[in-house]
This record gives structure tokens, sequence and C-alpha cells, in this order.
């Protein structure tokens, strides 16, 4: 498993932007772990991309909300690539460090952050590590979003493969840097 590999998690992945992304990354030729909560749903989707030709792309069942379900996904990646170098945070908000008081105004869970945390260890033995957090309101909107979700994972897949000394810790909206 040399350098020339790069391995990626893309969090809520089984359907909308989460499928699209892992698509797009697949064939980009990164190895994708597709996850999501529901166990049939992970299985249908990365089976039907298996069968689209995309052998590099595995599933494994994680609940953000589950800290065993989080364990058992480091464990996997740890264990079958023994690195990570590509976070896709797309099943609800997702970030390294939390604001608990914000947190709490917001009415989130603080469990959806243990994802990150329990994977940071395994970005931090890639060379060139990338988190990615996907803010999307598709699931929130009766899926009435404003553009293709085939467009909508274009931004998260540009950012996940950003060469190295491209920008960090900014906003962008779809593919554009963008202020808060």
């Amino acid at each position: 498993m040399g350098d020339a590999y790069k391995y990626a998690v893309v969090i809520g992945a089984n359907k909308g932007i989460g499928f699209k992304t892992v698509k797009q990354l697949t064939n980009s030729g990164v190895t994708v772990v597709l996850t999501a909560r529901d166990e049939n749903r992970g299985t249908e989707a990365t089976s039907l991309l298996n069968e689209q030709g995309f052998s590099n792309v595995v599933f494994h069942q994680l609940d953000v909300q589950d800290a065993q379900s989080i364990e058992s996904l480091a464990k996997f990646v740890q264990t079958q690539y023994g690195r990570l170098d590509i976070l896709v945070n797309n099943a609800g908000a997702s970030g390294v460090v939390p604001d608990e008081d914000v947190l709490r105004a917001m009415n989130m869970n603080l469990v959806d952050w243990n994802v990150t945390e329990a994977l940071l260890p395994l970005l931090q033995n890639s060379p060139s590590p990338r988190i990615v957090n996907v803010l999307s309101r598709r699931d929130i909107s009766w899926h009435t979003g404003t553009m293709p979700v085939e467009e909508g994972a274009e931004g998260s897949v540009m950012l996940a493969l950003l060469p190295d000394g491209g920008p960090t810790g900014c906003y962008f909206d779809r593919t554009v840097l963008t202020e808060f």
C-alpha cells in the first residue's frame, strides 16, 4: 500500500451528495469506505457502485451516534489501510474542536463530533490528509435542493483532491472560496 494510493471515508454516503461524492472519488482512483447508518442501504449503495465497475469502494456500517460503531470504523480503516487520507463528513455537522455551548444551543449531539476525533490518528498517518465538512440542506428540504446531487458533490471532491499547499480552514460555496 504505497503512497500512490489514497484512502477515503465518506460519512452518510448511501444516497444523495454523499453517494455522488463516493462515485466521483472512486472515479479519480481513490479507494473509498462508504458508510451509512442503515446496513441494508449501505450495502445496496456499495453493490450498485461495484456493479458499475467501481471495485475500489467498500462498505462499513457507521452510526455517528454510537461510540462502538465509530470505534469499529476506526479499527477497520487501521487494519485495512493503516492510514486515512480523506475524511468527508457528510452526515450532519462535523468538525475537530467543538464549542460545547454552541452545540447545545444548536441542539446538536456531541457524539457527532467524535467520528473526526476517532479518525484523526489515521489522518495523521497520511502524507497529505484532508478533512472536508459538507453542509447541505437537501435532506431537511425534502430533497428540493437548488442543484443536482452530482453538482453538489463536485465541491467536496475538489477539496478532497486539492494538491499540497492548497487552502485550509476555509469556507467554500461549492467550488468557490467564500467569506464567512
